[in-house]
């Protein structure tokens, strides 16, 4: 509690140097980019937000326990993190933003024992008293092609500005994978909507991220039409699933993407086809297994690692069914046969899910949403995992092998046009894939703010 006061305080002070409210959005432009001339006349734009998740759990039936698996005793903790968002005009469409953060806390079972992990706002490092680190740092430069320029308003890493329908933007530096690819209008941020990694995100989206998911990369989209194609190289960390230092070229992510908006009934939807490929020092499962077996040992894919690449290709899809209403889906699948990298433990997701907000009652900034999830591992990560192996997120010493299925309904209720307070419930069946651990409900309580 000592740490959220500090951070609510740290969140007071910086409130008096934003200019308004905004919502917050993806740090790169979707549907549009900037482009022309700027729409105010400041060079600098400053904006702050701060987020409290507190989640909890109780007993629940385990009949034996590994090394990542979730503490089976009834458990609650506590994730808060205060973000700046600073920017600065560098030149004629060129921006660069910098975001200083605020955390402190770690998530239930410091963040381990369900391959779709129930807080988006938990980190894979954490720890009980406030400390500072720099998760974006980046430039943005926008080509103008052609079409009709289009009025955004400031936003969150965006300043506000004129866009033309067809443009060029490149990202260089320090920023999530996330932020630019696999977005989602109903499922993305767990700020503001759902909490579970395999709902806000491709479960089988090993994206590059250091331990709190972040990276350094380029990022270059070209926009035309109703159409946009993505592409980009991100590093990744020297050992999986370990902090990213230094500038390197390899080991590495090639990340492409294309979307298509189009009008269904007169509403819009967006169709997105997400491939990716990482190359680093890996290992494959099925090596390792067949090393644990021979000396008689634990199967570890650290032993067998080796120059390799593993990749993956996924759907996603959002369509508006009315004003107020929407729907979502992602289907993913990966090679399964190399170890998970950065994100987590899943080889074959498909999640979907529908999004209300709340105009039909009065409360038109409220919003209630509900989506389920289903992930599955491939054939050679099932025989490492019961074989007593060790993943990411997963590892429960024996596997008796059945897919992790995941509800999550949210409802979040506008306190002050800045203020939200949102309640989340999940239900998980065969957490981290075993049938002997299970199920699990958990509960969540989310304070948001920005500024």
């Amino acid at each position: 509690m000592k740490a959220v006061l500090l951070s609510l305080f740290f969140f007071s002070a910086t409130c008096t140097l934003s200019g308004g409210v905004v919502a917050e959005e993806a740090m790169t432009v979707k549907d549009a980019n900037p482009t022309l001339e700027s729409a105010t006349s400041g060079n600098w734009g400053v904006r702050s937000q701060f987020t409290y998740v507190n989640q909890w759990h109780s007993d629940f039936r385990a009949l034996y326990d590994g090394q990542n698996s979730m503490g089976r005793a009834a458990s609650n903790t506590n994730t808060t993190d205060l973000t700046l968002f600073i920017g600065r005009r560098l030149w004629k469409n060129g921006e660069f933003w910098i975001n200083p953060e605020i955390d402190q806390g770690f998530g239930l079972s410091n963040t381990v024992g369900m391959a779709g992990y129930p807080s988006g706002e938990a980190y894979k490092i954490g720890q009980n008293r406030p400390y500072v680190r720099l998760p974006r740092a980046f430039v943005r430069h926008v080509i103008p092609l052609d079409g009709e320029p289009q009025a955004v308003e400031e936003g969150i890493n965006q300043f506000a500005n004129h866009y033309s329908a067809n443009n060029i933007v490149v990202t260089f530096g320090k920023f999530a994978v996330v932020d630019i690819f696999d977005n989602n209008s109903y499922a993305h941020d767990a700020r503001s909507d759902f909490l579970n990694w395999s709902i806000i995100d491709s479960g089988t989206f090993d994206y590059a991220a250091d331990p709190w998911g972040f990276t350094n990369g380029l990022s270059i989209e070209w926009n035309q039409s109703n159409w946009s194609w993505r592409g980009a190289m991100f590093q990744m960390s020297q050992v999986p699933n370990q902090k990213i230092t230094g500038v390197h070229v390899y080991p590495h992510s090639v990340v492409a993407e294309i979307e298509h908006r189009h009008e269904w009934a007169g509403h819009p939807g967006k169709f997105k086809l997400l491939f990716f490929l990482n190359e680093s020092h890996m290992g494959a499962y099925r090596d390792a297994t067949r090393l644990g077996m021979a000396t008689n040992s634990v199967p570890d894919t650290a032993l067998v690692r080796h120059n390799s690449s593993n990749p993956g290709l996924s759907v996603n899809v959002e369509q508006e069914l009315a004003s107020d209403f929407g729907a979502f889906l992602r289907m993913g699948i990966n090679s399964g046969k190399k170890e998970t990298y950065e994100f987590t433990d899943i080889n074959r997701s498909i999640s979907g899910g529908l999004s209300l907000q709340g105009m039909r009652w009065n409360r038109s900034g409220d919003r209630v949403g509900l989506a389920g999830a289903i992930n599955a591992l491939s054939s050679d990560a099932k025989a490492y995992f019961s074989a007593g192996g060790s993943g990411i997120l997963i590892g429960d010493g024996k596997l008796n092998y059945g897919t992790e299925r995941i509800v999550e309904a949210y409802y979040s209720a506008v306190l002050t046009h800045n203020l939200k307070l949102s309640f989340d419930y999940q239900h998980v069946t065969n957490p981290a894939y075993n049938r002997d651990r299970g199920p699990v409900t958990i509960y969540a309580l989310r304070l948001h703010a920005e500024l």
